[in-house]
């Protein structure tokens, strides 16, 4: 019996094809990119609910493994809410110091200030200030925690941006002039552009400043008060009080999956898309690609939303060139946007100076509980990490700098080892302080000696991201011309690869050094399996200080670290970032 035409079954070739028509209309990497999105939707539910969970007086960290892979997510998602938030005050603040005439001698001091607060320094009263204003839900201490990680990630990205601002070619913003491009038109065509390869290699090092504290961030006692967070930090934590090796050694691998992830879906294709911003006049060979990259520029979604974007700023373009109607300030006028700006400044001043001397009162109140003893003691404290730091600065630069420039001369090598970098420099070194404290008892070296070493754990790597910005930022006309003359390998570090790399340089050295004198509250003092190695420092000051509660101590090891910090700042960065924009800026 035959069947009819209208019920005949298509034959195997007919469902191959349809299948491959499916796909095609389909698209697998747009599905690949719902199923991303639908994850990302159900991790976003599952931190609005630990947000909103009952405030707990007493919080259980569970060492169980199967607790490990959502603890690791908690931290993931802190970890790049931090980074959004330092990401869009890098862009206002640095813009607004490098652009406004004479804010950078008000806001890069304020930097250096800030940058040179230990974590726990600013830990008590954020914490404390947001659980009471928040007394009923986690919010408040999911807040401090992310406020926290903002402190260790934004201050090597603004710097970064500011200097690229500074370093863009006159003959760029000349261009600019020309066209006529309006400040937001100048911003997205050429200032940003020119700041891309730099930002985001120091974004990557700045994502690993906020892992860095990671176990304090999340493990956060003060007194008898318990301020713990759920997340890999406090996980690692207790597993190392309790000498639990095997938490341990789970704890190491959740955290490098989670950085592997990070890199591959996030750092690997802001790095390929980055070189289209390189600063050169011939074409190089770049061969850093991303898997994601290509799946996302196959993917009909991302080509949508892609032209929905170029048809909003070519309307937008349009509209400022017809300029049928002008910005607000703009139809102020001259006289009108000088009123505005100074009512603005005036308002905010005013604010400052208010806040300052309320401040000024209640610091002087407590300072006076010091006794002169332990003014002493923080004294000679301070020389002793004014050394280790120096020491770690000096050590970390000497394998940093030829590292960074290989990596970043050398697009292959990019390819191959920025993984393993990113991967390194993101994980949180005092995860790997038990096994460095093994170490140094077995080779009989005291933590005097062994924190400098844990100190260049952290800080080595904002030498290293920082020179291979710099590196990749050298034009390859240049390094044409280098090969063209024959220069030797000492006339090319001399001429053309330590000219191009100082303003990079220069940040990588300012931004370590704070690194480190951050990280001495952990490397000078350590508390592991119930017994506790310290050594005399201010950073072993301040966390004594801290776990007892002696805020009068505390603060004042706080001011001496950021005194001490901004005046090597001062008097001897300064000069370097001086010379660095006279005589070594691209735009000179």
């Amino acid at each position: 019996m035959t069947a009819s035409a209208g019920t005949e079954r298509p034959q195997p070739r007919a469902i191959i094809a349809l299948t491959r028509a499916i796909r095609w209309r389909t698209g697998w990497p747009d599905l690949a990119a719902f199923l991303l999105l639908g994850l990302l939707l159900y991790g976003v539910a599952k931190v609005g609910a630990e947000w909103h969970a009952p405030l707990r007086a007493q919080v259980d960290i569970s060492l169980k493994l199967r607790t490990l892979p959502l603890y690791t997510f908690f931290s993931l998602c802190r970890g790049m809410i931090a980074f959004a938030v330092s990401f869009l005050f890098t862009l206002v603040y640095g813009y607004v110091a490098a652009r406004v005439r004479y804010a950078d001698r008000v806001m890069l001091p304020l930097i250096d200030i800030l940058q040179s607060i230990p974590v726990l320094g600013f830990m008590p009263g954020i914490v404390l200030a947001l659980a009471t204003l928040f007394p009923h839900t986690n919010t408040g201490l999911e807040l401090a925690a992310i406020l926290m990680i903002f402190t260790a990630q934004v201050w090597n990205m603004t710097f970064s941006f500011y200097h690229s601002l500074r370093a863009i070619p006159e003959d760029l913003m000349e261009a600019g002039r020309i066209y006529r491009f309006g400040w937001w038109r100048r911003f997205r065509r050429i200032e940003l552009p020119s700041s891309t390869v730099g930002l985001v290699w120091n974004g990557m090092m700045s994502m690993a400043g906020g892992w860095f504290f990671l176990t304090i961030n999340e493990a956060f006692r003060l007194g008898d008060h318990d301020f713990r967070l759920p997340g890999v930090g406090a996980y690692m934590s207790v597993a190392i009080d309790r000498g639990d090796r095997g938490a341990m050694v789970a704890a190491v691998v959740a955290m490098t999956v989670m950085i592997v992830v990070v890199d591959q879906l996030f750092w690997r294709p802001l790095v390929a898309w980055a070189e289209r911003f390189k600063l050169e006049d011939v074409g190089g060979a770049s061969v850093n690609t991303s898997w994601v990259l290509k799946l996302l520029r196959r993917s009909q979604l991302y080509a949508a939303v892609q032209r929905f974007f170029e048809r909003r700023q070519r309307a937008a373009e349009a509209r400022q060139t017809a300029r049928p109607h002008a910005p607000v300030l703009e139809r102020l006028g001259p006289r009108g946007r000088s009123a505005v700006a100074f009512t603005l400044v005036v308002a905010v001043l005013a604010a400052l100076v208010a806040g300052s001397i309320w401040g000024t009162v209640k610091l002087v109140l407590l300072l006076a509980k010091v006794h002169g003893g332990a003014w002493r003691e923080i004294g000679r404290d301070t020389a002793f990490t004014f050394l280790r730091t120096s020491a770690a600065v000096i050590l970390g630069s000497l394998w940093a700098i030829p590292a960074g420039v290989y990596i970043g001369t050398h697009p292959r090598a990019a390819r191959v080892l920025q993984p393993l970098v990113q991967i390194a420099a993101s994980f949180p070194a005092p995860m790997l302080f038990p096994l460095v404290l093994a170490v140094m008892a077995s080779a009989a070296l005291p933590l005097g000696v062994g924190s400098v070493v844990l100190m260049m754990l952290g800080t080595q790597w904002y030498i290293l991201f920082n020179v291979i910005a710099g590196a990749m930022s050298i034009p390859n006309e240049l390094q044409e011309a280098a090969r063209v003359y024959r220069f030797s390998r000492a006339q090319r570090w001399r001429r053309l690869y330590l000219p191009g790399i100082f303003p990079q340089l220069v940040t990588g050295w300012v931004t370590a050094a704070g690194g480190a004198w951050n990280a001495s509250i952990v490397a000078e003092f350590i508390q592991a399996s119930g017994t506790i190695r310290a050594t005399p420092g201010l950073g072993s000051l301040i966390s004594l200080a801290a776990a007892h509660g002696d805020f009068p101590v505390l603060t004042a090891g706080v001011l001496t670290m950021a005194a001490t910090v901004v005046t090597v700042n001062r008097l001897f960065w300064k000069r370097l970032y001086n010379l660095a924009e006279r005589r070594y800026a691209l735009s000179r």
